[in-house]
């Protein structure tokens, strides 16, 4: 599935951008029961805010991470019993796990424009990644989108400035009235919504961090814990982690042989992590407040069960922490 960091990325189908753009279309025009605010700016990008000056909400916040799928998935709230205190829980299914989770879904767009307290800097996700192919992952997905319209979420606190909104149209090689950004701050409940709603792409991240075969990983489904929000951004960006490293949980399947199955099952936990064991919040704190400074072999699921295909066979590690998780969200 890799191809040589010189090649460029050929354009496949299906396209992530035309199957999200009709969920795009029914957030706005639902934008007001959503608790939205929709509009225009000088250089014609639509921007959507679901945290900022608008309320937004759950549901928004769900139907925002199938945005972030690229139309290729479906996230839906059960309430269950595994978490007395958190019942309610974000379940994630795609028949296109690798595609959906890592090509779209992750936040791997690096986005900022001035410097200081006046710049801004956001991670981007969301289908609008594959248009632009600005990351070298998409190098190892072989993967390019062609499409008229574009879709970015942004987590952020901040209304981008037209400037970079402009480069960002240019990089997907559509006009800025085609482009709609998606703006969640951490601390809005359709932000914490959709980062918990990651626990799958999560996964994918840390098994291909783990140098495991993408195109051996054939089906996913995960859930996680609907986090409490909170006012500060330190921490609600350590309840909506915590949600994934103490209460997550995911089932792979894949089509390798059993050895590498095990073997993916054993390396992918958050439990695996040298900085396991404290809420994230207190992990970044302890880190200096930079993320390269943490164990990137911590952002994981909190339990993994991976099935190979050819035996029949299923392995599993990890385990839930409902203690970190109570530490985290009270």
């Amino acid at each position: 599935m890799s191809v040589t960091p010189s090649a460029a990325p050929q354009p496949r189908e299906p396209s992530i951008n035309r199957l999200a753009a009709p969920l795009v279309e029914d957030l706005v025009a639902e934008s007001a029961a959503l608790r939205l605010q929709v509009q225009r700016l000088d250089n014609g990008v639509r921007l959507i805010d679901a945290g900022i000056h608008a309320r937004g909400g759950i549901e928004a916040g769900r139907r925002i991470a199938e945005i972030c799928l690229g139309g290729l998935g479906s996230v839906e709230l059960a309430c269950t019993g595994t978490h007395a205190d958190w019942p309610w829980e974000l379940r994630v299914r795609t028949a296109q796990p690798v595609l959906a989770c890592l090509g779209s879904q992750y936040a791997g767009w690096s986005l900022s424009h001035g410097e200081g307290k006046q710049g801004f800097f956001a991670l981007g996700s969301g289908p609008a990644r594959a248009l632009a192919c600005k990351e070298s992952l998409f190098n190892d997905l072989d993967y390019a989108d062609r499409a008229d319209d574009a879709c970015l979420v942004l987590e952020t606190h901040k209304v981008p400035p037209l400037a970079l909104l402009d480069r960002v149209a240019e990089q997907c090689g559509v006009g800025p009235e085609r482009l709609s950004i998606v703006l969640t701050p951490t601390t809005s409940l359709a932000g914490s919504v959709q980062v918990v709603a990651r626990v799958l792409e999560v996964a994918l991240h840390k098994a291909h961090y783990l140098g495991f075969e993408l195109d051996r990983i054939v089906d996913g489904l995960g859930s996680a814990p609907l986090c409490p929000p909170a006012s500060d951004f330190l921490t609600a960006m350590g309840r909506s982690n915590d949600a994934i490293l103490f209460g997550g949980r995911v089932h792979l399947f894949t089509s390798c042989g059993d050895d590498e199955a095990e073997q993916l099952a054993r390396g992918m936990p958050s439990d695996a992590s040298k900085d396991y064991g404290r809420p994230f919040a207190e992990v970044f704190r302890a880190a200096g407040h930079d993320f390269y400074k943490i164990d990137p072999l911590l952002f994981a699921p909190a339990r993994v069960s991976v099935t190979s295909l050819a035996s029949g066979h299923t392995f599993h590690a990890g385990h839930l922490a409902p203690e970190l998780l109570q530490r985290s969200f009270t």
